[in-house]
């Protein structure tokens, strides 16, 4: 049987991936999550060393943590999944915690005006840039990249609920603060891209086994609205990007994405979905015949089944998404509590369903 693909993407079948939450991390590792872990040269690659080390223990034998061996001047915490950089660049306080991800206390704007070029002037980017000079001057070259987050999660972590009043009272002036906050968006993924070539493995790991670099949206909070506030306030950006940016991708991790299925088919292109539990794979496949649908397991739900229930529930969603070639299975921000076998389930579950599917187009 002849499956589709998206050739931007250039993917392997059923590309698999797991995000360890730093609680994970904290428990097991003893890694703590201050500041430094994130902005000093040193830290850096001694930390993500630690992480592909443990990684390959546990799991090296379905590739992960395939650079145990090496100091790689990696610049965020692409074994993480934490949106911070952008909010703190704008004003908002980020504390530092030693088992959490970067907690952005929001900010309370009493306006809808930010200015984009401030944000690049502020010790929090001067900081980061030192990194990046840091470790470019000592290795030559760099690599990963920073989650950059998204427009409406940066507006509410800025101004907080009122925002969706202003959606109804303000419409003209949220334009132009999500047109600023965009603005910022796209000269910070500039920086990053031009640095490393990717934007999105702190997004979602799992993009990181997609030669196409994807350029993954975050848009989290996109639970909070409505379709029609998607279509007139944010729908613009993601159609912009999509010219412009291919393969382009949009992160939902929220339970509804199906929600959305109607809408995002109206985008020019959508290369990557990462579809947020418990999304309704068969509706979305539907909508989006030629997009990877990037199926996101409960890091919740993980913990209380048995390794056969976790591999029944991969198997039924990989089939709903009805081609091996458009779907990628991953688990995100797990804590300490799934067990190494409940992890593994996953892998193994892929490697079966990858030889199944490969009998069925005779790649075997």
């Amino acid at each position: 049987m002849a499956y589709q693909k998206n050739e931007t993407l250039q993917n392997p079948m059923l590309p698999v991936d797991i995000v360890l939450g730093p609680a994970w991390w904290h428990h097991h590792e003893g890694i703590t999550f201050d500041e430094d872990f994130f902005f000093h040269p040193a830290r850096r690659i001694e930390v993500e060393r630690k992480m592909e080390k443990a990684l390959h223990d546990r799991w090296g034998r379905f590739g992960l943590g395939a650079d145990y061996d090496k100091d790689l001047p990696v610049i965020g915490a692409v074994h993480l999944a934490a949106g911070y950089l952008i909010s703190e660049m704008l004003g908002c306080r980020v504390d530092y915690l030693e088992d959490a991800p970067p907690q952005v206390v929001p900010a309370g704007l009493d306006s809808l005006e930010i200015s984009p070029d401030a944000a690049f002037q502020t010790p929090v980017f001067r900081k980061f840039e030192n990194l990046l000079d840091v470790l470019k001057i000592k290795y030559g070259c760099l690599c990963g990249d920073v989650n950059w987050n998204g427009v409406l999660n940066i507006a509410l972590d800025l101004r907080g609920q009122t925002l969706f009043m202003d959606m109804l009272d303000k419409p003209g002036k949220v334009f132009g603060f999500m047109a600023d906050i965009a603005a910022v968006i796209d000269r910070f993924t500039d920086v990053i891209a031009q640095a490393t070539g990717t934007t999105s493995i702190s997004v979602n790991r799992n993009v990181r086994n997609i030669p196409g670099p994807i350029y993954l949206h975050s848009e989290c909070s996109h639970v909070m609205i409505s379709v029609a506030d998607y279509e007139k306030f944010l729908m613009p950006y993601d159609a912009e990007w999509s010219r412009r940016h291919r393969p382009f991708g949009i992160h939902y991790c929220g339970e509804d994405p199906h929600r959305y299925a109607e809408s995002f088919a109206k985008l020019p292109q959508l290369d990557f979905l990462d579809v947020g539990w418990p999304g309704d794979v068969a509706k979305l496949r539907r909508h989006l015949p030629d997009t990877f649908l990037n199926i996101r397991y409960s890091p919740v739900e993980i913990v209380k089944q048995s390794t056969d229930e976790i591999r029944r529930t991969i198997r039924r969603l990989v089939h709903q998404s009805a081609n091996p070639w458009l779907t990628g299975v991953c688990c995100i921000n797990m804590d300490q509590h799934p067990g190494d076998e409940q992890i593994t389930a996953i892998f193994e579950e892929v490697e079966s369903l990858r030889e199944e599917y490969g009998c069925k187009a005779g790649l075997s």
